[in-house]
């Protein structure tokens, strides 16, 4: 607790100093820039009140996971509900009307594409013959009812909606009950240990209760499940993007099912570390909690990466519900890590079973091969990523319940609305500096846009666009706009604390 105290009386000291010393641009300024940026997003780039990824400079071409038409929108960050986001940060930290309306639309957008089942897709299509049209609940739609949490599109829709509903003060009786549903419709979809599937049409079906284990068979041949999707899942963070939305909607709805829900989570990654020797967490279980095939070039395995998220989630739902249990697999997974990690500071996305040798795959056409060597990946997928521990093991020690618990409000405070995703940036601050801000305000163009290059890098939805290419990102814009709205906070809270509020 001490450290914790500590670390919040220096990151308000880091912000008052900012505030005096720093050549800052004025308020009035930095809000003139927001709402160019926005009007210029919401009026000229949005479609039926959403958005997709990336657009050309003409507005012609969009693109989503590929090509999309101007009656699509993407709910997949960093899509509508990533804008929406923004869009209601902005409101928050200005009260300036025109950002609280935009935010509004990207929730209107996203409601009309709720599925029956409650959740998302990671497409909306407005147009009732689209090629992603699915089977939306105002029945304005046909085909697949499938509910997905796969990189975070339900979650990130929930917490547009949940934000959008508290903001506009639980009086907009469409966004109000769409949230309801949705999160009704997520608590129906948890199995009774708290965990998870990728996918769901309706309330799952009830599975026993067990602690993770190796696979009796060899996994190598045997074993594979076609329907992985309706497993647990932990690949891609999804219990990381669910426990941040069951976080938020706790935060704003205080229901004790929501609190139940994020314990029950908690439990679920308690008994999904896998026993001795590798004590880290794999991205998929069977309902015997053994670790299971996904896709042809996703092998059973423990995961150096949700291993990584794992971890941070736990911290997370300690700090919620104040029990410490949560905290207990923390440090043996940490030794996994640190033993575990690769030449060049990294961990491999996948550790054989047992042996706990790094696990590649390599790729000849359509198939794939298990193999050791990391010579010749494919380029489609991370294979690697950075390894984390020490920043890990730093968050742990910050947080450890020294004293048996942690006070509720400083919880809040550590996990505050909008950047508890961003935990591990915490509790240092996230104070903007002066340059950073200048940058953002002198990247705008005189139309109210923040333009990209495309420089040949592999772009979320891998849209095709020529090398030198100029094009709008909604995630550019959404950072952009996010920068200068905690400009604005922290400026509020610094001039607040030098007069004594």
């Amino acid at each position: 607790m001490a450290i914790l105290r500590v670390a919040f009386a220096l990151a308000l000291l880091v912000q008052v100093i900012y505030a005096v010393s720093a050549q800052e641009p004025s308020k009035a300024e930095v809000l003139a820039s927001m709402k160019r940026a926005a009007s210029y997003y919401a009026n000229e780039v949005a479609s039926h009140g959403g958005y997709v990824y990336f657009y050309s400079l003409d507005l012609k071409q969009r693109w989503g996971e590929g090509v999309a038409t101007r009656d699509q929108i993407w709910v997949q960050p960093p899509g509508t509900p990533t804008v929406g986001l923004a869009l209601l940060e902005a409101y928050e930290a200005t009260e300036d009307k025109l950002f609280l309306d935009a935010g509004v639309a990207a929730a209107r957008a996203l409601i009309h594409g709720q599925l029956k089942s409650g959740g998302w897709t990671n497409c909306v299509d407005f147009n009732a013959k689209g090629t992603r049209v699915a089977d939306y609940r105002n029945g304005k739609g046909r085909g697949k009812n499938n509910s997905s949490l796969d990189d975070g599109q339900t979650q990130s829709a929930i917490r547009l909606l949940i934000h959008a509903d508290r903001l506009t003060k639980f009086q907009d009786r469409e966004i109000h009950d769409a949230a309801l549903l949705a999160i009704k419709s997520l608590l129906a979809a948890q199995f009774p240990n708290g965990g998870f599937p990728q996918v769901w049409t309706g309330p799952v079906q009830s599975q026993p209760i067990i602690d993770a284990n190796y696979p009796g068979y060899d996994w190598r041949t045997e074993g594979r499940i076609k329907n992985y999707w309706d497993m647990y899942t932990l690949n891609d963070n999804v219990c990381g993007y669910v426990a941040d939305t069951l976080i938020e909607a706790h935060w704003i709805y205080r229901s004790p099912m929501l609190l139940e829900s994020i314990k029950k989570l908690g439990d679920f990654l308690v008994l999904a570390q896998m026993p001795k020797p590798q004590r880290g967490w794999a991205q998929q279980y069977n309902y015997d909690m053994q670790p299971i095939w996904a896709r042809k070039f996703e092998p059973p395995g423990v995961s150096g990466d949700e291993t990584q998220e794992v971890i941070e989630t736990l911290i997370k739902i300690a700090l919620v519900t104040r029990e410490s249990k949560y905290m207990e697999p923390i440090p043996a997974a940490l030794e996994w890590l640190r033993q575990s990690q690769l030449p060049g500071g990294q961990v491999a996305r996948y550790y054989e079973l047992k042996t706990n040798r790094p696990l590649f795959m390599k790729r000849n056409g359509k198939q794939y091969s298990l193999t050791y060597s990391d010579a010749d990946l494919p380029k489609h997928y991370g294979w690697k990523t950075a390894s984390r521990v020490d920043e890990l093991t730093q968050l742990y020690n910050d947080v450890r319940f020294e004293d048996g618990g942690l006070d509720l409000r400083e919880a809040e405070r550590f996990l505050r609305p909008f950047i508890i995703t961003d935990i591990r940036r915490l509790p240092t601050g996230d104070a903007t500096r002066a340059d950073e801000v200048s940058a953002v305000l002198s990247g705008l163009d005189e139309h109210g846009r923040w333009v990209s290059t495309y420089n040949g890098e592999r772009l979320v939805g891998q849209a095709k666009m020529p090398v030198g290419a100029k094009y709008l990102s909604s995630e550019i814009f959404s950072s952009n706009l996010r920068v200068l709205a905690r400009t604005q906070t922290f400026q509020d809270e610094a001039s607040s604390t030098r007069s004594g509020d």
